[in-house]
């Protein structure tokens, strides 16, 4: 469950399982292990754990001999692991966020002396390298940068259950990178709560985001460097010329602004204002004219008027952005706007929310159209036996390839994709 952090957890959940000899299976009534890594980031996600957590109730009584466990930002929260405890008995492992590499070894005792473990860290204790890593996700690798989070966003729960900020060393990343890259993936994503802020916490101020991509960049090969997550506040001038500049940089940015108001960002602890969000896209649109810019976005929060939401409203009416995801505000227990006053009824919040999906699907829709006669480069994933094939923009989104220079060579490699047409949702293109 979750973000393309808990992805990753899990392939390394997976590859800590299968170096004990487990392998996986399609049917969890026939698993020895069942492993759930939670969510906590709203409170529908938390309700979709609990019932599918309750599920396996009588999934065990068939199978006692299944080993349950619950690991993530869901288990480390105090109220939450005591809850899961109370009301889930069969559940055998109970883990938080800060000891999930320890999920291989707690796994081994609880074999051995069948007792149920509760073992949640209260706090981070530094990053813990060579941790066997199951691979899951296609040509792309996932490759965590820095753990946790200093920003303290009002609403969010990250900074209480995935720790504060942590730092990968610089060459221990760049080793991970060259490996995958002669191993053959073709798309590295670099992982943190908030990427720019990477070295914050390292002495050696030569230690930053902008450095590290230019480093990797270095690395011999044929990939694209992406990243998830940017803060606006953290992304500097340097760092966007560093994206500029480089060609193995996906010019793919997330760049979520949450709110368009001033107030409601002072509200949300964001440390920008709507004008330097504006300064940022404005720079991003001169530098990278072909950037594609995603966000996300809050309605609802404690507070937020009409006119707060109209701002919002305009300045995704500004960005024009390629995709966005929305959310209505979700009380998250322990953080500053749970106890703020004026919450927004759900009503208006859905009514909002369904604003704000709507005017970005028909600019989405104006932004598509406008790219045909233009030229992207895109990475073939399929060429199929009449000679059409299929690739992926630099932005995630597919275009059908009609015949015109497709060879076999191609598929799996970057070339540049002429847009011919656009309807039914579909790109059509041809290779140049």
């Amino acid at each position: 469950y979750g973000c393309q952090m808990n992805i990753h957890d899990s392939e390394k959940i997976a590859g800590m399982l299968e170096s004990l000899g487990y392998s996986e299976t399609v049917d969890s009534k026939d698993a020895d292990v069942v492993v759930f890594n939670t969510c906590c980031i709203r409170d529908g996600v938390e309700q979709k754990i609990s019932a599918h957590i309750g599920a396996f109730k009588n999934i065990k009584k068939l199978n006692p001999a299944q080993i349950i466990i619950v690991c993530g930002c869901f288990s480390q929260e105090n109220e939450k692991a005591a809850m899961l405890k109370s009301k889930f008995p069969f559940i055998d492992i109970i883990v938080g966020t800060h000891n999930i590499h320890e999920i291989k070894q707690l796994l081994i005792d609880y074999i051995s002396n069948k007792k149920r473990i509760i073992d949640v860290w209260e706090n981070e204790k530094g990053i813990f390298e060579n941790i066997d890593i199951l691979r899951t996700s296609g040509k792309n690798a996932w490759v965590n940068i820095s753990y946790g989070c200093n920003n303290f966003c009002s609403y969010c729960i990250v900074p209480y259950v995935r720790g504060r900020e942590r730092s990968r060393d610089m060459i221990d990343i760049i080793n991970e990178v060259k490996d995958l890259v002669a191993k053959g993936y073709k798309f590295i994503t670099l992982l943190g709560q908030n990427v720019n802020s990477y070295g914050n916490d390292i002495a050696d101020t030569s230690v930053n985001f902008a450095n590290l991509l230019t480093k990797l960049c270095e690395i011999e090969g044929d990939f694209r460097i992406k990243f998830l997550t940017s803060h606006p506040k953290d992304l500097t001038s340097e760092l966007i010329d560093v994206i500029a500049n480089n060609s193995k940089i996906s010019k793919a940015i997330h760049l979520p602004v949450q709110s368009g108001s001033n107030n409601i960002l002072k509200a949300m602890n964001r440390r920008y204002s709507r004008e330097k969000y504006f300064s940022i896209i404005d720079e991003i649109k001169e530098k990278i004219p072909n950037a594609a810019l995603t966000t996300d976005i809050i309605v609802g929060f404690p507070g937020e008027t009409e006119d707060d939401f109209n701002d919002t409203l305009d300045l995704v009416n500004y960005v024009k952005y390629e995709s966005l995801f929305a959310f209505m505000y979700s009380i998250r227990t322990g953080t500053v706007a749970a106890t703020m006053p004026n919450q927004i009824d759900e009503k208006i919040k859905n009514i909002r929310v369904n604003a704000v999906l709507n005017l970005a699907k028909k600019i989405s829709k104006e932004n598509h159209k406008n790219m045909v006669g233009k030229v992207f480069e895109a990475f073939v994933d399929k060429i199929f036996d009449n000679g059409t094939g299929e690739a992926i923009l630099d932005s995630g989104k597919n275009v059908d390839l009609i015949s015109n220079n497709l060879t076999n060579e191609k598929l799996n490699n970057f070339v540049n994709v002429k847009i011919i047409s656009f309807s039914n949702n579909k790109f059509v293109g041809e290779v140049i």
